[in-house]
């Protein structure tokens, strides 16, 4: 098995920007238009595309659409996957929570736990601070099982 180079490991932030422009933008509306059905849907696409990367709704839209048009362009960096996967996860989970939270009539606590990716989302896309990344390499950084990862060297970005 060869080992990966910190310049093997690129991730475009321009599809993680998408995605979470997305999210914000479906669940805000679910909120507005009283649309538990449509956080459900954004869980779901966020569900998936932790576990399958390749089915990323978001994300494809992204290099299906609009890369390809030029409304976007690649901001690729030097970067680990996972951390950005393991955040997405961690929004799913917690909107999957807001999903059964509704099923079961606490619509408040479902829009709170909404609201609450909305707040996180909105952190990594405008100041660029991923706490699920921050999770993560703390997971790393404690020897979890599964945090197999640590942060690249930054001057190499």
């Amino acid at each position: 098995m060869a080992i990966a180079t910190s310049s093997d490991r690129k991730v475009d932030h321009s599809a993680l920007r998408t995605n979470q422009a997305f999210i914000i933008s479906l669940l805000i509306l679910a909120f507005v238009l009283e649309l538990p059905l449509l956080v459900a849907f954004v869980t779901a696409v966020m569900i998936i595309g932790t576990a399958f990367p390749s089915l990323g709704l978001f994300k494809a839209l992204y290099f299906l659409a609009l890369k390809p048009a030029g409304i976007l362009k690649p901001a690729v960096v030097v970067d680990n996957p996972e951390p950005h996967r393991f955040a997405q996860g961690v929004g799913g989970a917690v909107l999957l929570v807001a999903v059964l939270s509704f099923a079961l009539g606490i619509g408040a606590v479902g829009w709170a736990l909404s609201w609450l990716v909305v707040a996180l989302a909105a952190l990594n896309l405008f100041a660029g601070i991923c706490v699920g990344c921050l999770l993560y390499y703390q997971l790393h950084r404690l020897g979890v099982a599964g945090f197999t990862h640590a942060p690249l060297n930054t001057k190499e970005r």
